[in-house]
């Protein structure tokens, strides 16, 4: 299974209330009403969590740097925020 299919199915056998525990990001744990946070992962126990983008070189796609550019900029980075995650760097 690939991580994210592992993180959605342990999300939902949570909200269904068909585990007891289970180990989610905090972003997953917000995004559904019926997970309940018991306990914290101290943030210095672990590397950072981070999610890479970039524009490959052989791109040919013009839209790609606005993309990048606004992922980076204030207006994504309050939607991130909103979500519980850090800034674009």
């Amino acid at each position: 299974m690939r991580r994210r299919a592992i993180r959605n199915w342990v999300r939902g056998l949570l909200a269904r209330g068909e585990a007891a525990l289970g180990i989610v990001y905090a972003t997953d744990a917000r995004a559904e009403p019926n997970v309940k946070v018991v306990a914290v992962v101290p943030e210095d126990s672990h590397p950072p969590i981070r999610y890479p983008f970039a524009i490959v070189s052989a791109s040919k796609n013009a839209e790609a740097q606005k993309l990048f550019d606004y992922l980076k900029g204030p207006a994504a980075g309050a939607l991130f925020a909103g979500q519980g995650f850090g800034s674009a760097k």
